[in-house]
């Protein structure tokens, strides 16, 4: 069972760029295609960004153009490069399998506020 840790999210202000880390264990990381979700207040998770163990990629509409996922095989992690952040970004961030899995990790919490 994968078992994921993301980092590195925190408050920054609109236009500005964090980029997330999330370690994984649990899983033979190169076998799996990987994905970002997040889950703002009082609306459901939604899939951000996905990584197949190729190396392609996909991304919700709402981030395609400022996000950019990345794997490192020999880290077991996977990345997520946020620029020109958007108040609308706000949200726990997730990392899990593609299609995810029946647990989560404890996430990171990105907020934009000016």
């Amino acid at each position: 069972q994968v078992q994921p840790v993301e980092s590195g999210g925190g408050l920054v202000q609109p236009g500005g760029s964090l980029r997330l880390s999330c370690a994984v264990s649990g899983i033979i990381f190169s076998l799996y295609a990987m994905a970002w979700y997040r889950q703002a207040p009082g609306k459901q998770r939604d899939l951000v960004a996905r990584i197949s163990t190729y190396g392609n990629t996909n991304y919700a509409d709402s981030v395609k153009g400022r996000f950019t996922i990345s794997r490192d095989n020999a880290k077991n992690t996977v990345y997520l490069q946020m620029n020109s952040l958007k108040l609308e970004d706000t949200a726990v961030y997730y990392c899990d399998t593609y299609p995810p899995g029946d647990s989560w990790g404890q996430g990171t919490q990105v907020t934009v506020s000016s």
